[in-house]
C-alpha cells in the first residue's frame, strides 16, 4: 500500500501566452471537471511556476459525513512522497561526514540478510533485493495492528533477497524503513525531529507532520470498490509508515519543498546531483529511478517525480526543472484514477502548445469520406496523385469490407494537428459500433488529401 504510482501523458496554450486570470480559470475548470468525473471526495492542487507558488486550490469535500469542504489548509497523507525526505536526510548526514551512501548495511545492522553486500544507496534506489513488506493496494488486517519500524526490518530484511544486490530494480518499502533506522542510528536523532529542524521549519512547512497523529481538520480517508461510491476506510496503525511513507501536509507546504528543491537551497550542489541522478544496474541497464525520485519526462520535458499511496489517499509530486515548475496533486480516496490525469492535464495547460480548434467542416469532410469508403464510394478528385495510387481497387475493397464489419460510424473527432513536410498532419478518432479506429491524415495547402490511412 505504501507505494508510488507511475503515470504521465496528454495535450493546450503555453504558459507565456496566458494571463494569470486565464491560467487560474483554465486550471480550475479542468480540475473541477476531472474531479467530478472521478467521483472522488476531493482534490487539492498546488502549482509552482518560475520558482513561485502561483496556484493553490482545493476542490470537493475533506469529509462526506459529516460534510466538511476541503480547503487549502486541509492536510492529506502523502505516502511514498515521504521517501524523498528520507533520502534528503541521509544526504545531509553524508555532507556532515556521519555516513556514506556507499556504506554497507552491515556497518549499522550486521545481522540482516547479506548486510555486508547491500549499500545505503541500493536501499534508496530500490536495487537492494530486500522484499517489500507492503505491496498490497488495500488495507490488510496486519496493518491495523500497531508495530515498530524495527519489527518491520526484522520481519522482512532477514528474508532471502529477491535478487542479487544491484542487478534488478524492484520497489520495496522495506528499503526505506531500514534506511530510516540507519539514519537514526548514525545521527542519534529521530528522523521526524531532524526533518522538522532541518527542512520543515526553515522552509515554513507548518503543516508537515507524522500522519499517525490525526487532526480533526485532516482530510478523511476513503476507498472505492470497482466503480462504486466513496466508502470510509481505516488507516494503518502506528509503526507501519515511518521513513517509507509517514508524512502528511498541505499541497502548498509540499510546494515550498519543491521551490527549495528547484533552487537547490537545502543540500549542496553535489548532493542534489546524487539525489537526482538515475541509478544504473550493474550491467548498465536503466532504472528510471534516482534516490526516492522517479526520473522521466512529460512531452519531452524532463521530470523528477514521485507519487504515494496509503489507505484512503493518493498523492503526486512532479517537478519540471527545465521549466522551474512543479505540480502537486493530493486526494483523499484510493482506488481511483485521478492524480495522474490531473497532473497531466495541468502540465498540458502549462507547457503544451494548444492545438488549433477543430474546424467543423474539416471534420465533416473526413467523416463523409469515411462513410463513403464504408459503402465503397470514393471521390478521387479530393486526393492527390500519390494518394490515388494508394487507393487501388484492392485497397478500396479491403477498406469497404473491414469497415462494414465494425458497424455504424458513431463519431469522428480530431485528436491532434501538427505540421510536417509542408502539410498539415491530423489524427482523428473514429468510433464505430464495434471498434474505434485511428485516421492518420496529411492535407496539402490546397486542401487535397495526400494521405488518408485507417488504422485499426
Amino acid at each position: 500500500m505504501i507505494r508510488h504510482l507511475l503515470f504521465l501523458t496528454l495535450t493546450a496554450l503555453p504558459l507565456a501566452a496566458q494571463s494569470p486570470s486565464d491560467l487560474d480559470r483554465k486550471l480550475t475548470d479542468r480540475i473541477a471537471a476531472t474531479l467530478k468525473e472521478s467521483t472522488a471526495p476531493s482534490a487539492s492542487v498546488a502549482v509552482v511556476l518560475d520558482g513561485k507558488l502561483v496556484f493553490a486550490k482545493a476542490f470537493g469535500k475533506a469529509s462526506i459525513s459529516p460534510d466538511r469542504p476541503a480547503t487549502t489548509e486541509t492536510r492529506y497523507a502523502v505516502g511514498s512522497i515521504s521517501k524523498q525526505f528520507t533520502a534528503a536526510a541521509l544526504l545531509m548526514l553524508q555532507e556532515q561526514g556521519k555516513l556514506s551512501l556507499d556504506d554497507k548495511v552491515s556497518r549499522y545492522f550486521p545481522n540482516l540478510t547479506r548486510a555486508d553486500e547491500v549499500t545505503i544507496r541500493q536501499l534508496l534506489s530500490h536495487t537492494s533485493g530486500y522484499e517489500d513488506y507492503a505491496p498490497q493496494d488495500y488495507l490488510i488486517p496486519d496493518w491495523t495492528k500497531p508495530t515498530t519500524p524495527m519489527a518491520v526490518v526484522e520481519g522482512w530484511a532477514r528474508k532471502p533477497l529477491n535478487f542479487e544486490p544491484g542487478t534488478k530494480w524492484q520497489y520495496s518499502n522495506t528499503n526505506y524503513v531500514l534506511a530510516g533506522e540507519i539514519f537514526e542510528k548514525a545521527s542519534g536523532q529521530p528522523l521526524l525531529a531532524f526533518l522538522k529542524e532541518k527542512i520543515f521549519q526553515p522552509l515554513g512547512m507548518g503543516s508537515a507532520a507524522d500522519w499517525g497523529i490525526a487532526m480533526p481538520t485532516d482530510a478523511a480517508a476513503y476507498t472505492r470498490f470497482a466503480g462504486g461510491p466513496p466508502r470510509p476506510v481505516g488507516r494503518e496503525a502506528v509503526g507501519w509508515y515511518f521513513a517509507a511513507g509517514e508524512l502528511s501536509m498541505t499541497p502548498s507546504d509540499l510546494a515550498k519543498w519543491d521551490i527549495s528543491f528547484l533552487k537547490k537551497q537545502i543540500l549542496s550542489p553535489h548532493s542534489y546531483e546524487e539525489f537526482t541522478r538515475e541509478v544504473r544496474l550493474k550491467n548498465g541497464d536503466t532504472t528510471h529511478y534516482a534516490l526516492g525520485l522517479d526520473v522521466g519526462e512529460f512531452n519531452h520535458i524532463p521530470t523528477i517525480a514521485h507519487s504515494g499511496e496509503v489507505s484512503g489517499f493518493l498523492a503526486s509530486n512532479t517537478l519540471y526543472p527545465a521549466r522551474n515548475a512543479a505540480i502537486v496533486v493530493l486526494t483523499n480516496e484510493d482506488g481511483v484514477s485521478l492524480i495522474g490525469p490531473v497532473t497531466a492535464q495541468v502540465a498540458t495547460i502549462l507547457f503544451v502548445t494548444e492545438q488549433p480548434a477543430a474546424v467543423e467542416k474539416d471534420t465533416q469532410q473526413v467523416r463523409a469520406i469515411l462513410e463513403g469508403l464504408r459503402r465503397g464510394k470514393f471521390d478521387r478528385a479530393l486526393f492527390t496523385s500519390n494518394a490515388n495510387t494508394y487507393f487501388t481497387e484492392q485497397a478500396l475493397s479491403d477498406t469497404k469490407k473491414s469497415l462494414g464489419e465494425i458497424g455504424k460510424l458513431e463519431s469522428v473527432t480530431r485528436a491532434s494537428e501538427t505540421l510536417r513536410g509542408g502539410m498539415i498532419h491530423r489524427n482523428y478518432r473514429a468510433v464505430f459500433q464495434k471498434k474505434t479506429v485511428t485516421l492518420n491524415i496529411y492535407v496539402m495547402p490546397d486542401g487535397k488529401f495526400e494521405q488518408f490511412m485507417i488504422v485499426e
